[in-house]
């Protein structure tokens, strides 16, 4: 079983920047695909980002590829997004997910039925 947990939330102000982290505990191996989801307040949630583990390949929402980069650390067992140029639309609670790419990263992107989740991390933009 993989458990998450992510770090590194928190407030910040419009055009900052700010890393995510996420602490895998168990063994990840090329196979796997990573990735963060967020959840705004009254809004559904949302796919952001995905690693495939071990490959490096990255995929993003394409109106987020500009600002945000996701990356792998196999030595850390850490999955981290690099946030910038941050907007008020940011503000959420983003998870981190695992599970077996099995059906390619197009189904990870649904956020449906999904190996682990973490419990989130709450990012909140201010003007």
């Amino acid at each position: 079983q993989v458990q998450l947990h992510e770090s590194g939330g928190g407030l910040v102000q419009v055009g900052d920047s700010l890393t995510l982290s996420c602490a895998i505990a168990g063994h990840i191996t090329p196979g796997y695909v990573m990735g963060w989801f967020r959840q705004a307040p009254g809004k559904e949630r949302e796919f952001v980002a995905a690693v495939t583990w071990g490959r490096g390949e990255a995929q993003y929402q394409d109106s987020l590829k500009d600002r945000f980069t996701i990356h792998e650390d196999d030595a850390k067992n850490t999955v981290s997004l690099q946030m910038s140029s941050l907007e008020l639309e940011d503000t959420a609670v983003y998870y981190c997910a695992a599970d077996r790419d099995l059906y390619g990263v197009a189904a990870f992107k649904t956020g449906q039925g999904l190996l682990s989740w973490g419990q989130g991390t709450q990012v909140t933009v201010s003007s």
